[in-house]
């Protein structure tokens, strides 16, 4: 009798052995299974983070991108701003200096201008004298001429209030109305800058035509 049992037990023990066998496979299974799904699930992870970083430097090099253009759009726009500046500098930067000396030389010009046209009355002295300051008149014209400083003298031209600054109206048949029949002041441009505008008379129609006119008109 004690023999059988001891086989039994045997058994049993070997059956219990089979069973922890493969309760430990199964569990070693599930384990290895858990352990893909969480490297499979860190891999998406990994990936996702990566991707998220490449669009955000993207995102950076597009921001610095346009903030490079902008900084090299400012530049070049002062580059152009200072070059205009220092060129109106050198056109302009005189031009008070210029309106003083004008009037000087209307002075000399308007004296000149006094003198008769024959001079065969004058002694030799006076007459050397003119001709000495209508030399000075010519060199002065022409050194303003140099410099870019153009006089306006527009007898004959139709009236422009861009240049020309009226200042009296004169009643005449020979010209069509707002016409230049008298300089009373030259004028002067300095490059495309007005220095003074020339101060004239106009033309226009007698009275009695516009009153004729008028009554035709009625």
């Amino acid at each position: 009798m004690s023999k059988k049992k001891v086989s039994l037990n045997t058994d049993n023990n070997e059956t219990k052995s089979l069973d922890d066998e493969n309760s430990e496979t199964d569990t070693e299974t599930d384990t290895e299974t858990d352990n893909t799904a969480v490297n499979i699930d860190d891999s998406n992870a990994e990936d996702i983070s990566t991707a998220e970083k490449v669009e955000n430097q993207i995102k950076e090099i597009q921001v610095l991108k346009d903030q490079l253009l902008r900084s090299l759009a400012e530049g070049e726009n002062l580059r152009k701003r200072t070059i205009k500046e220092i060129e109106d500098a050198k056109k302009y930067s005189h031009i008070s200096f210029v309106r003083d000396l004008v009037s000087s030389v209307d002075n000399l010009q308007r004296a000149l201008e006094a003198v008769p046209k024959d001079k065969s009355e004058f002694s030799e002295p006076i007459k050397n004298l003119i001709i000495g300051l209508e030399i000075v008149e010519k060199e002065i014209i022409n050194t303003f001429e140099k410099h870019k400083l153009l006089q306006i003298s527009p007898l004959g031209e139709k009236f422009d209030y861009n240049l020309h600054q009226a200042m009296f109206e004169v009643s005449t048949n020979e010209m069509d109305p707002g016409y230049i029949v008298e300089v009373s002041q030259k004028g002067y441009l300095l490059h495309d800058r007005l220095v003074r505008p020339a101060m004239v008379g106009i033309s226009k129609k007698p009275e009695e035509e516009i009153m004729e006119k008028n009554g035709k008109e009625k």
